[in-house]
């Protein structure tokens, strides 16, 4: 049964522009203002998190738009005290839309005595209040299952399908959909399958964490245009020795076409001096000034997806529909023609 009260957002200090933008988005859906609910999420001298919410929001359907991306620690924290807030104010449902949903790297215990720590994350958010996750390409999509809770997992393959559908218009023939690793083959097949494009594997050896021992192509990549497909890209130093070991293999082009741009310490600079030719990542992260500015970096909005994923849910409709690209194309009108 459709909800009788209108959504509410309201952000923490993460990525207010997406949060924004989202507001934008439903605003134009529904016909009418739609704002972030008016509050202050500050920190005392000690770094403790205040939030203080100005706005009545008894029995109203909320969503905290709220990525836990660098400062990780602190962007949770501010997500767990702004749904206690919610909740103590008779909040009536609270989803946590988590663009890009931290320590889900830590999905298993690799080794012995280690934590599994995007289950205590799961517990955490459980524990303060969330009714509801919506979030965007889990590095693991089993983490939906660490939660008692429904978690909504929007796919960036749709996105990227239209994206690359109206970039490389002319030439898909010469498209190849590339891998980085054996365990990202699936995600790679989806994206391959949606622009009816080949496959091939970038196989990786570690002698130890962090430090790649070599990487063989498994396909046949010769005088193709490599699409690199990946959920996220931290320093970018896999990805960009990826990228040259492609293009030695005897690729014409790399191009890479990652969700999340985590983009830590040297990423940047390393992209931008590497032989990609363009990084391809959503705004799930508020990327940084030097992101912006890198000259091979592009930034595709994931604000018109989730937007209409927020209001499907307080409708009570399918949220699966965004996982086809033509259900997206109308969503993101103007921006694409696959025409």
């Amino acid at each position: 049964m459709p909800a009788m009260t209108e959504p509410k957002l309201i952000s923490g200090n993460a990525n207010r522009p997406l949060a924004q933008a989202i507001a934008r988005r439903m605003s134009m859906h529904r016909g009418m203002s739609v704002g972030l609910v008016d509050a202050r999420v500050e920190r005392f001298n000690d770094q403790e998190i205040f939030v203080e919410v100005y706005e009545n929001v008894r029995g109203e359907d909320m969503y905290i738009i709220q990525p836990t991306s660098n400062p990780a620690n602190d962007n949770l924290m501010e997500l767990l005290i702004m749904t206690d807030a919610l909740k103590r104010s008779s909040a009536d449902r609270i989803t946590a839309v988590i663009p890009y949903f931290g320590y889900a790297r830590q999905d298993r215990r690799a080794k012995a005595r280690t934590p599994i720590s995007a289950k205590l994350v799961a517990n955490l958010l459980t524990e303060a209040g969330v009714d509801r996750v919506l979030t965007l390409d889990l590095h693991a999509t089993q983490i939906q299952g660490f939660f008692d809770i429904p978690v909504d997992n929007l796919y960036a393959a749709p996105v990227f399908a239209l994206d690359i559908l109206h970039h490389f218009k002319g030439q898909l023939d010469d498209v190849m959909v590339i891998s980085p690793d054996v365990g990202g083959v699936a995600r790679a097949r989806e994206l391959a399958k949606r622009i009816g494009a080949p496959l091939a594997i970038v196989d990786k050896r570690r002698e130890k964490a962090g430090e790649v021992a070599g990487m063989t192509v498994i396909g046949e990549v010769t005088g193709k245009k490599c699409i690199i497909v990946d959920d996220l890209c931290d320093t970018a130093g896999t990805l960009c020795k990826a990228a040259e070991v492609l293009i030695e293999a005897g690729a014409t082009e790399v191009h890479s076409y990652i969700t999340h741009g985590v983009m830590s310490g040297p990423a940047v600079e390393r992209v931008t001096k590497s032989v990609m030719k363009s990084l391809v990542i959503t705004d799930s992260i508020e990327p940084t000034e030097a992101v912006k500015n890198a000259p091979n970096i592009r930034i595709v909005p994931t604000a018109p997806m989730f937007a209409q994923a927020i209001l499907n849910t307080w409708s009570g409709t399918s949220v699966s529909s965004l996982f086809e690209t033509d259900t997206l194309v109308p969503i993101y009108e103007g921006l694409y023609s696959t025409g």
